[in-house]
């Protein structure tokens, strides 16, 4: 029993070893404690001993035998361990630089963390300003809406805003040190306010300045048509008139506002705390509306409310008396402004319609004010800057009406200023000397009148093609006939086309004398003339205008310097119908003022003696002009004067010059005979004395006998013209005797009859009596100077050493009749 009981506690031992040898096999290191305690616990440890022995060298075995199974695979590993150690070397160092790298750029990092702290702090530290101002703000909200009221200039508003902000808001939050800054500027703001207001009325000041002119043009609008209300049928001419002065814009219809409506927009903004309205301007705005709008009054363009609210808060403020003394100090200022007139005010109406338009304006607004304020200008301050106004006003017009040139200004000007008068009468101010003023200004329309028309007759005279007028048909003849006084039996009685003798501007520069009439009687009118003085102004201006202004025209055209011999002949024939038909400018005068000729001191027109200067200075230039075209010829001459050839013909600069002298004189058949007969005497004498002078001049040194033929040619030429009578009226061989030197001198030379001359010399019938001895020895030395040059074997020739001594011998001759003559 006790074997079997030793035998099974032997084998209850061997399995609770057992048990815990598996548990030391897999049991955790740190968790083996237990197991070993429980071995200790019992009393075979040494058994257990034993037994973990023969484990152990059981697991060897089998650890052996798994090494020697993979040992190869071991070996590997431990080579691939010592290749995988040099990698983790490089690792190490990569890890190490990075980590470095890792380091620098935190340091950005931590920078901005650092400021990220602060600024929360600064946050929190806003979040309890915040806080704090919170309790303020209806404060502030007050004084930010007095600050908004000060600056859109609400400046009563702001006076409100300031008093409640004083008693209601700032005892809230005394303790605050920033509302005892407050209330110490207090009296500040309240005088800020009194200034922006003295401000606020300086800028309506300056827009009433710059905006005058458009008050006064429509003040000058409305009194045009209240005068033409008044007396249509009697201010009929006045109307056209005006029509061209007024400036023509569209009808004006206005956001009309009366003192009431400006009272009631003035209060309303008193209790309106948002931004300043429109009317604040100064000046509303204009709408444009169809023409058949009424037109506003000038007063309902501008809104005054500036004014009203300055003088409100002023009186307020116990200041009235001061802004009163401001504002008429000012609006004195601004009144010298507006009287001066600027530099170029003559050269434009606009101009002058400007500065009557500025100067109705600041009357218009003064009229206003003083109807619509309490004593902020009276009665006599108005009248005194009237009268300042009045003389200012019409030294200006003296002196720049002096400086217009144009006529349709000047009569403008005295439309305007008559408007000007009327629109000021109907606001309660005396204009009788501006009518008075009006007469002074006539004087200088007529000249400016006459300034024109010279500018009119040199435009006619410089487009005129002086040729006499073609006519093709009946009608076309009536028109010429309806524009010019003319009549001629013959002429009517011819078939067309026909010509009327005169060019176009006969009927142009009649036509321009009538206008300047009615030009001269536009003026007189409305200006309360008897007939006689406009008679007599008309007939002085036309006078004028005739012995000045179209004479000194005629007498430009005529002498300048491309003006031909047609236009010549053509102004002879225009001014002598010119001439004719003054006695019909007489009549139209007449009829226009209905003012006799035969009335006493009647002046009479000078045209006739005009059109008679006129008329003889172009005969003079024609003679000149003649003269001129034949040097034009004559430049054209080129003798070969050592010739020995002869051509048997004139030569061709001379034959064009006769063509054209036949040419000219056929054209002369409808001038005077004796103008024509002059004019061809002039003519011949003139080449007979330039070809003299051709042959004589000094640059020609030597000339042969061929060239004295040849010249001889020529002037056989000139004396076939003049026998050929290219201007009847002359008798017999008058025309002739302007060639007589020429041809006694050629003869002599030609024919070699010094004998004859020598002899007969001195003699009233000798055969050259009108060869001059001076003349005949100066040619002969022409001819002596080329026997010697040009012959070089001359003096081994014996006729042409005879014909030498014969030169020498009578050149002696000569000199000794020459010094006989003189002694």
């Amino acid at each position: 029993m006790e074997r079997a009981k030793m035998a099974e506690e032997s084998l209850e031992t061997a399995a609770e070893h057992e048990r815990i040898l598996r548990e030391i096999e897999s049991t955790d290191t740190a968790c083996i404690g237990p197991t070993l305690r429980s071995v200790y616990d019992g009393e075979e440890h040494g058994r257990f001993m034993e037994k973990l022995e023969s484990r152990i060298r059981n697991h060897d075995r089998e650890i052996e035998k798994m090494c020697n199974f993979h040992y190869q695979g071991f070996v590997d590993s431990i080579t691939e361990l010592l290749k995988v150690r040099g990698e983790a070397q490089k690792l190490k160092n990569q890890v190490t630089d990075t980590n470095r790298k890792l380091q620098h750029e935190g340091k950005e990092l931590v920078i901005a963390m650092e400021e990220l702290k602060q600024c929360r702090l600064q946050q929190r530290n806003i979040s309890a300003t915040v806080d704090k101002l919170m309790l303020c703000l209806p404060v502030l909200e007050m004084y930010s809406k007095l600050r908004d009221q000060m600056k859109t200039k609400r400046h009563y508003p702001a006076l409100k805003t300031l008093e409640h902000l004083e008693h209601t808001y700032l005892p809230q939050v005394s303790h605050y040190r920033f509302c005892k800054v407050m209330v110490d500027n207090i009296p500040k703001l309240r005088e800020e306010i009194k200034d922006v207001s003295m401000s606020d009325l300086k800028d309506f000041l300056e827009s009433i300045r710059k905006h005058s002119d458009k008050i006064g043009e429509t003040a000058m609008k409305q009194g045009k048509e209240w005068g033409e209300t008044e007396d249509h049928e009697g201010k009929a001419q006045q109307q056209r008139n005006l029509d061209n002065i007024v400036l023509q814009q569209p009808r004006i219809g206005s956001k009309r506002k009366s003192k009431k409506d400006v009272y009631t927009i003035f209060d309303a903004e008193i209790e309106s705390t948002s931004p300043k309205s429109e009317q604040d301007s100064g000046i509303l705005d204009v709408e444009d509306e169809e023409d058949d709008e009424e037109v506003p009054g000038a007063q309902d363009l501008v809104d005054f409310s500036p004014v009203y609210r300055c003088l409100h808060i002023y009186s307020v403020l116990g200041a009235r008396e001061t802004f009163e003394n401001y504002y008429r100090k000012q609006r004195r200022k601004q009144a010298r402004l507006v009287l001066q007139p600027p530099s170029n005010m003559h050269e434009t109406l606009d101009g002058y319609r400007k500065y009557f338009n500025q100067i109705v304006g600041f009357f218009v607004v003064e009229d206003h004010i003083l109807h619509t304020t309490q004593g902020l200008v009276n009665r006599a301050y108005i009248d005194e800057l009237w009268e300042m106004a009045l003389s200012k006003t019409i030294a200006a017009l003296r002196t720049h009406s002096s400086y217009c040139s144009d006529p349709n200004l000047v009569l403008d000007l005295k439309n305007l200023i008559v408007l000007f008068a009327d629109t000021l009468q109907v606001y309660g101010f005396p204009v009788n000397q501006l009518f008075d003023m009006l007469l002074e200004i006539r004087d200088q329309y007529s000249e400016t009148l006459l300034k024109k028309w010279a500018g009119v007759f040199r435009s006619i005279l410089d487009s005129d093609n002086y040729s006499p007028i073609p006519v093709t048909s009946e009608e076309t003849y009536k028109k010429v006939v309806g524009q010019f006084p003319f009549q001629d039996i013959e002429l009517e009685k011819q078939p067309f086309p026909k010509k009327f003798p005169f060019s176009e501007f006969v009927p142009k520069v009649y036509n321009q004398i009538k206008e300047f009439i009615y030009a001269c009687l536009k003026f007189s009118e409305d200006l309360h003339l008897s007939a006689t003085e406009v008679d007599d102004m008309i007939r002085k201006s036309t006078n004028l205008l005739l012995t000045r202004t179209l004479s000194n025209s005629l007498q430009n055209v005529i002498k300048r310097k491309n003006i031909g011999l047609t236009e010549l002949v053509q102004i002879i024939i225009n001014t002598t119908h010119l001439e004719k038909s003054c006695k019909y400018l007489e009549e139209f005068i007449t009829n226009i003022t209905n003012v006799l000729p035969e009335t006493v001191h009647t002046t009479k027109l000078y045209g006739t003696t005009t059109f008679k200067d006129a008329r003889h200075a172009a005969e003079e230039e024609i003679y000149t002009n003649l003269n001129q075209k034949i040097d034009q010829f004559l430049q054209l001459a080129d003798y070969d004067w050592m010739t020995g050839d002869l051509d048997n013909k004139a030569s061709d600069y001379l034959v064009d010059l006769i063509a054209f002298l036949r040419s000219t004189f056929a054209v002369f058949t409808h001038l005077p005979g004796k103008v024509a007969q002059t004019a061809c005497m002039s003519a011949c004498k003139h080449l007979a004395t330039s070809l003299m002078q051709l042959l004589l001049e000094a640059e020609v040194r030597q000339l042969t006998l061929g060239a004295l033929q040849q010249f001889n040619l020529d002037i056989r030429e000139c004396e076939q013209f003049a026998r050929s009578g290219p201007v009847p009226g002359f008798q017999e061989d008058t025309l002739q005797l302007a060639f007589i030197d020429l041809r006694q001198l050629l003869d002599l030379f030609i024919q070699w009859d010094w004998s004859t001359y020598l002899a007969d010399y001195g003699q009233p019938n000798c055969k050259y009596l009108r060869v001059n001895p001076v003349t005949a020895l100066t040619l002969l030395e022409k001819m002596k100077d080329t026997s010697r040059k040009n012959n070089m074997f001359a003096q081994f020739r014996k006729n042409e050493r005879d014909k030498q001594k014969l030169i020498d011998t009578v050149a002696k001759q000569l000199r000794g009749l020459i010094s006989s003559h003189h002694s």
